[in-house]
């Protein structure tokens, strides 16, 4: 009876991690005017997991002329087009460090996380509209 019920234990740990899906980004200087540019650096990168309908992320960035000071996921309304807010990050308050958090998405977020809609757009105190962000894409063959 235990080795029956050790077996339906691993065979449901085995279904809840290959239920997982998994996305990435690289975080590059949000798109701004010209004479903006010397002032918006930096770099970074992001997974992210999507379990059910949590969505987890870890990343790290780095090289920002100014102290990040809020970090979010949002939705574009297309693919490359900037979007609304839908979860906030922790995120490091230096110029550089870690950004995480999980949040819960709903039905349509999820989809548009799989059509590549979702972002992570980290602020800082240079560029309060945005410093750095991605766009999150599914890691093929996970």
């Amino acid at each position: 009876m235990k080795m029956m019920v050790m077996l339906v234990c691993l065979s449901v740990m085995v279904s809840a991690q290959s239920a997982e899906e998994r996305f990435k980004t690289r975080l590059s200087p949000v798109g701004i005017e010209a004479s903006k540019r010397a002032e918006i650096t930096g770099y970074g990168s992001v997974s992210a997991v999507l379990a059910g309908a949590k969505l987890s992320i870890t990343g790290t960035f780095d090289g920002m002329q100014g102290v990040a000071t809020v970090a979010h996921v949002q939705q574009g309304v297309a693919t490359g087009v900037r979007g609304p807010l839908i979860g906030d990050l922790d995120v490091s308050h230096a110029m550089g460090g870690s950004v995480s958090g999980t949040i819960t998405l709903t039905p349509e977020q999820v989809e548009s996380l799989r059509k590549g809609r979702l972002y992570i757009q980290i602020h800082s105190e240079k560029a309060p509209d945005g410093n750095l962000w991605g766009w999150l894409l599914r890691q093929e063959g996970r």
